[in-house]
C-alpha cells in the first residue's frame, strides 16, 4: 500500500510505502471518484510522455474515449507547434531540475480528435513516487472564453465601425449646419450692410434736406436783404442824379461834384454787395478754385485803396505801414481776385465802422506774410464775437449801418482756400484789428 504525501512548496508529491489499514481502499475510491467527476481535465504521463491515466472530462475535451488515449504519447493531443518541443522540455527538466513549464500555468492550444485546435489553460505538476516520477496535467477548456472574447472583439469592431459611421454622419450634419450657419452669417452681414447703407443714405438725405432747407432760407434772406440793401444805394443814385440836373450854373460845380461822389459811393456799395453774393454763390457750389499769379502786395493794396476812396469820411485816411524791406520783398504767388476781395472787405469795414484812420500793417518774412487791418471804431460786442464769421451775421451795434453780413464769412473762406488763417481782437467802442497770415510761395 502507498500513502500520498504532498509538499506544495516544492510543487511535487512524494509517495511513501506505509502499512495502511482497511480504510485505504475506501479513500482510494473516493479520490478516483473526485478525479473522474472533476470539471477540468486531468491527465497523468510518465517521464517518456506516455499517458497513464485520463479522467472523463479530459477525454471529452479532446473528443476521445479513455481507452483510446491510455498508453499513447501525449503528443497526440498537441498541435504541431508543441509536439517537437515536448520531449525536450521533459528531458531538460529531468536533467537540470530547472522548471520552464513544470509548475507554471500557461495558455496553449490542444488538438481534438477531429483535428480541430482549441485554446486551453494547462498547469503541469511533477509527482515523485517511490521508484519513479510522473507528471500531472490539469486542463481547462478556454473555447467558450475565446469565443466570448472573439465575440466581444467582433462587437467592439462592429461598434467601432458604427461609431465611425455615426461620427462621419455627425460630421456631415455638423458640416451642413456650419455651412447653413455660414450662409446665415453672410445673410446677416449682407442685411447689416444693407441697413448700414440705408442708414447712411438716410443720413445723406437728411444732410441734403438740411442743405436744401438752408439754401431755401438763404434764398429768402438773400431776396429780403438784396431788396433792402439795393433800395438805399439806388435811391441815393436816383436822388443825386435828379439834384445834379438842377445845378446848371458854373458856380454850382461844388454841389454837382458832391452828388457825383455820392453816386460813386452808392455804385461802389452796390458793386460790393453784388460781389459778396456772387462770391458766396461760388463758394457754396464749390466752384471757387485757386489761380496763382505773381502778386505785388503793396501795389494790390494801393489799388484797393483807390477803389475805396469814395467811401472815406471827411478827414479819414488809409495808412499803409511797412518797412522798406517789406515794400521790396512782398512779392509772392497767390490768387489775385481772392486777395483783392479780402483786402477790399477788411478795408471797407474799417472805413464803415470807424470815423478815424484805418491802418494796414505789413510784415513779409521768408515763408509767411502777415497783414493787420486796424480801426479805432465801434468795435464788436463780446457776446457777438463768436458768430462773427457766420453767413448773414451782423453784430447788434451795426443795425443802422448798411451791410449784408457776408463779407467776413467770404474773407474767412478765401483765406482758408489760400492756406492761411484769420483772427481778430476787438474791444467794444475802441476798435478792431483783423490779422491775416498767408504762406508765401515764391514760384509757380
Amino acid at each position: 500500500m502507498y500513502f500520498a504525501h504532498y509538499t506544495f512548496e516544492q510543487k511535487s508529491i512524494h509517495i511513501h510505502q506505509v502499512f495502511m489499514n482497511e480504510n485505504y481502499l475506501d479513500l482510494a475510491k473516493q479520490l478516483q471518484s473526485i478525479i473522474d467527476t472533476a470539471i477540468d481535465g486531468i491527465i497523468t504521463i510518465d517521464s517518456r510522455g506516455t499517458i497513464e491515466s485520463i479522467n472523463q472530462s479530459a477525454a471529452k475535451i479532446f473528443g476521445y474515449s479513455r481507452e483510446e488515449l491510455i498508453g499513447k504519447n501525449v503528443r497526440v493531443l498537441m498541435t504541431y507547434r508543441d509536439k517537437e518541443k515536448h520531449d525536450g522540455y521533459i528531458s531538460n527538466y529531468l536533467e537540470t531540475k530547472v522548471p520552464k513549464i513544470i509548475g507554471i500555468g500557461r495558455e496553449v492550444f490542444g488538438l481534438q480528435s477531429s483535428g480541430k485546435e482549441f485554446p486551453m489553460r494547462l498547469a503541469v505538476s511533477e509527482v515523485v513516487l517511490v521508484d519513479r516520477i510522473i507528471f500531472t496535467g490539469i486542463i481547462h477548456d478556454l473555447t467558450d472564453m475565446h469565443e466570448a472574447r472573439e465575440e466581444i472583439l467582433s462587437l467592439n469592431k462592429s461598434l467601432e465601425k458604427k461609431v465611425n459611421e455615426r461620427t462621419y454622419q455627425l460630421e456631415e450634419v455638423v458640416n451642413h449646419l456650419l455651412k447653413i450657419n455660414k450662409e446665415y452669417e453672410n445673410e446677416i452681414l449682407e442685411r447689416k450692410e444693407a441697413e448700414r447703407r440705408l442708414i447712411e443714405q438716410e443720413g445723406q438725405l437728411k444732410v441734403a434736406l438740411a442743405k436744401e432747407k438752408e439754401l431755401g432760407e438763404l434764398k429768402s434772406r438773400f431776396v429780403s436783404m438784396a431788396s433792402h440793401e439795393f433800395r438805399t444805394p439806388l435811391a441815393t443814385v436816383l436822388s443825386s442824379v435828379s439834384l445834379i440836373q438842377k445845378y446848371e450854373r458854373e458856380d454850382q460845380q461844388v454841389n454837382r461834384l458832391k452828388h457825383i461822389d455820392r453816386i460813386k459811393s452808392a455804385v461802389a456799395n452796390l458793386t460790393g454787395i453784388l460781389n459778396d453774393f456772387l462770391s458766396l454763390s461760388k463758394l457754396e457750389e464749390g466752384k471757387t478754385g485757386v489761380t496763382l499769379s505773381e502778386i505785388h502786395v503793396i501795389d494790390l493794396l494801393e489799388e484797393v485803396i483807390d477803389e475805396t476812396r469814395g467811401l472815406l469820411k471827411p478827414d479819414q485816411k488809409i495808412i499803409i505801414s511797412c518797412s522798406d524791406n517789406d515794400k521790396k520783398s512782398c512779392i509772392f504767388q497767390s490768387d489775385r481776385n481772392m486777395l483783392k476781395n479780402i483786402f477790399f472787405n477788411l478795408i471797407s469795414n474799417g472805413i464803415k465802422y470807424s470815423e478815424r484812420d484805418v491802418l494796414v500793417q505789413i510784415e513779409c518774412m521768408d515763408e509767411l506774410l502777415t497783414l493787420k487791418f486796424e480801426d479805432q471804431g465801434i468795435g464788436i460786442p463780446e457776446a457777438d464775437q463768436k458768430y462773427l464769421f457766420e453767413r448773414f451775421f451782423r453784430a447788434g451795434n451795426v443795425s443802422n449801418i448798411q451791410g449784408t453780413g457776408l463779407g467776413l464769412h467770404i474773407v474767412k473762406q478765401y483765406v482758408g482756400l489760400l492756406g492761411g488763417n484769420i483772427g481778430f481782437e476787438s474791444v467794444y467802442q475802441k476798435g478792431t484789428t483783423f490779422t491775416i497770415k498767408l504762406p508765401i510761395q515764391k514760384e509757380l
